[in-house]
């Protein structure tokens, strides 16, 4: 590969990283809001360093040339297999994780909560994935019982045509996405990766309180919604949420 190359391959990945990071929100398919600006400073970068690196090439006059003055300039050919994700990036942006990744993935551990306060006197009552689990698992005063939760999640669908509410969660970007995970009995199955609240009660399974209750909700309502804006965190969604 010439070194014209390289440096266009430098640009190709630069202008894909911008198109993600700057068209709209496809940058949050993959990373957190707060790694947006890096991606576009590394954007930026890749395309400064692709268009410096082919004007120095073109006043380049030390090249060695055999005797048909031909550039003997190589780079291992490892190198191409860059272009595939660069055309990528620019053409077609991967879509966001969803019940693919959270049907081959086992719930996120629920971190041990020593106490736990009152619950608010509303219903239905929001809570998030990871507050249910630690509730149904550890809260020996077992404070959801008969309690009306509401909870918002993707539909990820498993075995025997039931579906899990779900929540993905990553600390940094895709790759160290973990998800939770509640069971929902009752009603249809929705389609895979919907956005969906959920309204309902514990499922009755193990003892509530312990380790051996089911993280499970008899549902009584389904709505569908649009994708939260914090979509990759298990919090509470926004007031201020956008369509995918």
């Amino acid at each position: 590969m010439k070194r014209t190359l390289q440096s266009g391959l430098l640009v190709l990945c630069g202008l894909g990283l911008l198109r993600i990071s700057l068209a709209g929100d496809l940058c949050l398919r993959y990373v957190k809001e707060s790694m947006r600006p890096l991606l576009i400073a590394s954007g930026c970068v890749l395309v400064l360093l692709g268009i410096v690196g082919a004007v120095l090439d073109r006043k380049r006059h030390g090249q060695e040339y055999d005797g048909h003055g031909h550039d003997h300039s190589r780079v291992p050919r490892v190198a191409w297999l860059l272009l595939l994700p660069a055309v990528s990036l620019l053409c077609y942006a991967p879509p966001a994780l969803g019940a693919y990744t959270a049907s081959r993935q086992p719930p996120e551990p629920v971190s041990h909560q020593g106490e736990f306060g009152p619950l608010p006197a509303i219903s239905p009552l929001p809570m998030t994935l990871s507050d249910f689990t630690s509730r149904v698992r550890q809260d020996r005063a077992r404070a959801v019982k008969g309690r009306t939760i509401l909870m918002t999640g993707i539909v990820t669908p498993h075995g025997e045509g039931g579906w899990d509410l779900t929540r993905i969660i990553i600390n940094c970007c895709a790759a160290d996405a973990q998800s939770v995970k509640v069971r929902v009995y009752g009603g249809p199955v929705p389609p895979a990766d919907t956005w969906v609240t959920v309204t309902g009660t514990w499922h009755p399974g193990g003892t509530l309180g312990t380790g051996s209750a089911a993280v499970a909700l008899d549902a009584r309502t389904v709505h569908r919604v649009p994708r939260p804006v914090n979509g990759y965190q298990d919090a509470l969604p926004l007031p201020t949420t956008r369509t995918r």
